[in-house]
C-alpha cells in the first residue's frame, strides 16, 4: 500500500498543500472547521507524519519537559475556561514527544524568585525545559521565571518582557462586531469592561479596537458610554455598571453595549433584567471569548477563541524557542469565530 502523501489529502479537500501541511501541524492561522476537516480525512486515508519530521523528534539526545502554570487555585470556578487550552497542549505534546506537568499558581502567591516551588526547581538548570503561563502573573515573577526557563505567555502579553506570547487578534474581532451592530442600525454605542488585579491588557485592546471600529463607521463616541477603562475614573462592580448602563440606556438612547468578555456580558444581561431592561428588545449585548451561558441565559453574540488551537500553538512555539534559543521575541494572534448568539437586535427606535 503506497504512503498517503499531503497532496493527496489537499486536492480531495479542495485545499492547499501548505493548508494541509498547516492543518495537519496545529499552525494558529488555520482555522478550527478546515483542521478538523484534514485531519479526520488523514486519519480515514491513514497518513502518517513524513520521515524528516519523525526523524527530528526522534534525534533529540534528551527529552523535552514543560510546566504549564495555571494562574488559578485548582478548584476555582473559572477554571472552566482552561480545559480546551491544556486540552490543545496535551495533545500537541504528545504528537511532539514532550512530557507535560500541569500545575495550578494563585498569582497573588507566585514568587519563583523564592525558588520553593518544587514544578520550576526540576526545571532548573536544564536546557530541555520551560514553562507556559496560562493566566496574568505580575511581571515581576514572570521576569524571574523567564531568567530561570524560557516563558511562552498565553492570552496574556508582557511587552515589557522578552517572551513568546500567543494571543486572540482582539482587534479584528471588535471591529467586526462593531460593524455588525452598525448594519443592525445602531448609532449609539457603549463598553462595558470589568478591572481586575493582574494583567487584563487584553480589555485595553478590546476597547481600543471598540473606538477604532466607533470612528470607521463615523459613529458618536461619549466618554460617559465607557465603564472601567480610564484610569483615574472610580472603579465600578457588576451591580453599579448595570445601574448606570440602565440609566444610559434610558436616558442617552444607547442601544447597544459591548463587552469586553463574555462572563461580563452575562452578568450584564442578568442584572439588566432585575432592573426592567430586557435584552434585546431594549438594548443588544455582546461579549468576547465564546464561552457557555449560565443556564438559562440566552447565548451571547460573542467572538469565539480557539482554544485548543492557541494550546497548540504554545507548545509548538516553546520546542522552537528552545531549539533556536536566539531567534527574535515572538507574538503570535489566533482569529476569532463571529458568533451571532441571540442578544443581537435591530435598535428599538434609529437615533439620528
Amino acid at each position: 500500500m503506497r504512503a498517503i502523501r499531503q497532496n493527496i489529502i489537499a486536492e480531495k479537500l479542495n485545499l492547499s498543500v501548505a493548508t494541509v501541511s498547516r492543518s495537519l501541524g496545529n499552525h494558529p492561522s488555520i482555522s478550527e472547521k478546515t483542521r478538523s476537516r484534514v485531519i479526520q480525512l488523514a486519519r480515514e486515508l491513514g497518513y502518517r507524519a513524513g520521515p524528516a519530521r519523525i526523524a527530528l523528534r526522534a534525534k533529540r539526545k534528551k527529552p523535552i519537559n514543560v510546566c504549564v502554570l495555571v494562574g488559578l487555585q485548582q478548584n476555582s470556578s473559572r477554571l472552566s475556561t482552561f480545559p480546551l487550552i491544556l486540552s490543545g497542549i496535551q495533545d500537541r505534546a504528545e504528537f511532539e514527544r514532550v512530557s507535560v506537568d500541569v500545575q495550578y499558581q494563585d498569582p497573588g502567591t507566585f514568587h519563583p524568585e523564592a525558588g520553593g516551588n518544587i514544578g520550576i526547581r526540576r526545571l532548573r538548570g536544564s536546557n530541555r525545559s520551560g514553562v507556559i503561563l496560562i493566566y496574568p502573573y505580575s511581571p515581576k515573577a514572570v521576569e524571574a521565571l523567564a531568567r530561570r526557563t524560557p516563558v511562552v505567555s498565553v492570552l496574556e502579553d508582557y511587552d515589557e518582557l522578552s517572551i513568546d506570547s500567543i494571543d486572540t487578534n482582539h482587534h479584528t474581532g471588535i471591529v467586526r462586531m462593531v460593524d455588525r451592530l452598525f448594519a443592525l442600525g445602531h448609532r449609539r454605542i457603549g463598553f462595558v469592561t470589568w478591572c481586575y488585579p493582574l494583567g487584563g491588557h487584553w480589555r485595553i485592546e478590546r476597547f481600543s479596537a471598540f473606538v477604532y471600529g466607533i470612528f470607521a463607521n463615523g459613529l458618536e463616541f461619549r466618554q460617559n458610554w465607557v465603564f472601567n477603562v480610564h484610569k483615574a475614573a472610580p472603579e465600578l462592580d457588576a451591580g453599579q455598571i448595570a445601574d448606570k448602563v440602565a440609566l444610559t440606556t434610558r436616558e442617552d438612547g444607547v442601544t447597544a453595549w459591548v463587552c469586553a468578555a463574555d462572563h461580563q456580558a452575562y452578568q450584564l444581561m442578568i442584572d439588566l433584567q432585575l432592573r426592567g431592561i430586557n435584552v434585546p428588545s431594549d438594548c443588544s449585548v455582546t461579549g468576547f471569548d465564546g464561552i457557555e451561558p449560565p443556564p438559562g441565559i440566552k447565548p451571547v453574540a460573542s467572538l469565539r477563541v480557539p482554544n485548543e488551537a492557541i494550546g497548540a500553538a504554545a507548545l509548538i512555539r516553546l520546542v522552537n524557542r528552545l531549539e533556536h534559543p536566539s531567534s527574535p521575541k515572538r507574538k503570535i494572534l489566533v482569529e476569532t469565530e463571529f458568533f451571532e448568539g441571540a442578544t443581537l437586535a435591530r435598535p428599538p427606535m434609529i437615533v439620528a
